[in-house]
């Protein structure tokens, strides 16, 4: 099933953010590598395509999990966690409709 992940950033995080985004990238190349990705990108924090120094609000992954359960053990373990990028994290289930 699919389930979206939704990282929100904490304040003042953007170098966090950067020094952790090659080990976070590389668990997203692992999921699109099994075929398990639907789509991955960052929010920016003000309406542009390159935030600069406003950096973003957070993070969205659509992947697909065999539970709930493992989506959150997936998102829980994620580097932008750990380096404390994300002030919180959601996981719910997805219906992918469209395309």
């Amino acid at each position: 099933m699919w389930y979206a992940i939704e990282g929100r950033d904490g304040a003042d995080v953007l170098d966090r953010r950067a020094a952790a985004r090659e080990a976070h990238l590389a668990r997203l190349h692992t999921l699109r590598d099994e075929g398990r990705l639907l789509l991955a990108g960052p929010c920016p924090a003000i309406d542009s395509e390159d935030p600069g120094p406003a950096g973003f609000s957070g993070s969205i992954v659509i992947a697909g999990f065999e539970s709930l359960e493992e989506a959150r053990a997936w998102a829980d373990a994620d580097p932008y966690v750990a380096a404390g990028v994300y002030k919180s994290v959601e996981v719910r289930p997805f219906r992918r409709v469209l395309p």
